[in-house]
């Protein structure tokens, strides 16, 4: 046979094979789901470190990829904008500026819109299921359908929310529960997506208020933890840190407790309703009464088992997408709003100290303690930029497009790189100009590259402030410093948890990071100064209300 007719028989006997691998690397563009937890720890989900039951979670780092140099905002509101917009928070007036009036928690410009209104072009749907705190109403932002959980101060009842913008009916919320009522909503979006738009892709945010304080959570599954945490804190950190290294999620010594930093508020009259179990410094654990350990070990119970039925109500909605048929080319993201929290205070309806912890009742705060092991092995909590306030996991999975398996990605990333990300899977190209005028340049960077390889994603440096807390990072060199502190310096490419401050042997990298940070910081005052005067008033909540849902 001609050599010349061989090939053209391979070519028509292979051809429709050839092509069935090609479509298999270059999947149709994928649904996103994108999982917020409030408050998480970076080693508190068993694949990160922690002893806490998360089959669900453990499941999609096992199928897929987990970052582990992946970064928030240090708190609730900034980290939402910033996901969501694409941009850092201080340049879409979400958080503040030393001289920007207005204190950062103010109404975007009308050019910084949110991904969903981005993803529209492309036919997408968005469905936004649990906590909001982004500004102005939902549904102006793109979303077609919202469960919005205003009611952060009781996980027992559903006052204060909304469905649609539109708040809910009164009811008696008998079995209420609102991890299980968020993963209901976004079960019912999806049903119904499947119903009526199947073919269309989509993306649903879906942001869960745990472990968010007030600490609150099903009798049953606060029993499984009861006496779990009774050896301590110290002991906790150990642990999780062995298990840690174990997997190979860091590289860098343990960080030592900081007895002296207690939480980022002090509320004194807190202390005195909360009794004498109450402690406000990682003191110890053998310096603590035996009714001190038992009420902190109690505290940390309720945490994990918030954080257990979340990662329970997840495998509910995984099983939909199952069910649906969009689990194999549904992109699903895993992190965390800011690290875990040492805040300890008493809000909304109280505290009984004679009430079950864990029940309507009270008001408990894991405090600085055993939020200190959550955030194993860094240093610092929630509000703060050193690594322990802004590390978050970050899982991605997606079989159609992740054929990595189990693997770690140490790019250093950001949550502004969300916006990007999807922007690229979805083929809908960055807008560069709204109403005719240039958009400031985005700084997030499209972490697709790194879903193939552990590459590392290039860029100029990530930057942070919140509170007077300021930090940037460059490479592996991280300048930081808390409010009112002078910057110290670490190389993170062995010491994460911030240990050894080379600022006064490396005054020159000091100098040369700082004037990072501070370019950066001028250009965003530049910014924001500019267009505050053009913030749409409609939709602005309270400055009372603003103030009032501040975490």
């Amino acid at each position: 046979m001609p050599r010349s007719l061989l090939a053209v028989i391979c070519l028509l006997l292979f051809a429709p094979l050839a092509s069935a691998q090609s479509d298999q690397k270059q999947p149709a563009r994928p649904n996103v789901v994108f999982i917020l937890a409030d408050d998480l720890g970076y080693s508190d989900i068993g694949c990160y470190g922690g002893e806490i039951d998360t089959p669900n979670l453990d499941g999609l780092a096992a199928n897929g990829i987990r970052f582990t140099q992946f970064y928030n905002t240090a708190r609730c509101w900034p980290t939402r904008g910033a996901l969501l917009s694409g941009y850092y928070a201080q340049q879409i007036h979400r958080d503040a500026l030393p001289e920007v009036p207005g204190g950062g928690n103010g109404v975007r410009q009308e050019w910084a819109r949110l991904l969903p209104e981005l993803l529209a072009p492309a036919g997408y749907r968005s469905y936004h299921s649990g906590k909001w705190h982004v500004d102005g109403p939902v549904l102006k932002s793109g979303f077609v359908r919202s469960l919005d959980m205003r009611n952060q101060g009781n996980f027992f009842s559903s006052a204060g929310n909304s469905i649609d913008d539109v708040p809910v009916p009164k009811s008696d919320d008998a079995g209420y529960y609102a991890t299980i009522a968020t993963a209901d909503h976004a079960i019912d979006c999806l049903k119904e997506h499947s119903s009526k738009h199947a073919g269309t892709p989509f993306f649903h945010y879906l942001a869960f208020i745990a472990p968010h304080f007030p600490l609150h959570a099903l009798p049953e599954d606060i029993a499984k933890y009861r006496d779990r945490y009774l050896a301590g804190w110290e002991a906790m950190r150990e642990a999780r840190y062995a298990k840690q290294r174990s997997l190979e999620l860091v590289h860098t010594p343990l960080s030592k407790l900081e007895q002296d930093v207690g939480p980022p508020y002090h509320f004194p009259e807190a202390l005195e309703k909360l009794g004498p179990g109450e402690v406000n410094r990682p003191l110890p654990w053998d310096s603590l009464t035996d009714e001190q350990r038992r009420f902190q070990a109690t505290k940390m119970a309720i945490h994990a088992a918030m954080v257990d039925r979340m990662d329970h109500e997840i495998g509910r909605v995984i099983a939909q997408l199952k069910a649906m048929g969009a689990f194999e080319n549904t992109l699903i993201f895993f992190a965390s709003d800011n690290g875990a929290s040492a805040e300890i205070m008493v809000r909304n309806g109280g505290h009984d100290p004679t009430a079950s912890p864990g029940s309507a009742a009270t008001y408990l705060c894991l405090g600085p303690g055993f939020s200190s092991a959550c955030n194993t092995p860094h240093r610092r909590h929630k509000t703060w930029v050193h690594e322990g306030g802004i590390s978050t996991p970050l899982i991605a999975h997606w079989p159609a497009g992740i054929q990595s398996k189990g693997e770690l990605r140490a790019t250093p990333g950001h949550v502004v790189d969300i916006v990007p990300t999807v922007l690229e899977l979805a083929g809908v190209a960055p807008t560069r100009e709204w109403k005719g005028e240039a958009l400031p340049p985005a700084p997030g960077k499209s972490l697709v590259p790194a879903f193939a390889a552990d590459v590392t994603v290039k860029r100029d440096s990530l930057w942070w402030l919140h509170e007077g807390n300021r930090a940037v990072r460059v490479g592996d060199w991280k300048l930081v410093a808390a409010k009112g502190d002078a910057w110290a310096l670490y190389d993170l490419k062995t010491d994460r948890a911030e240990q050894n401050d080379l600022s006064k042997a490396m005054p020159d990298k000091v100098r040369e990071l700082e004037q990072v940070w501070q370019k950066q910081t001028d250009e965003f005052t530049e910014l924001a100064k500019q267009t505050l005067d053009q913030q749409p008033k409609a939709g602005a909540r309270p400055r009372a209300a603003a103030r009032r849902n501040r975490n």
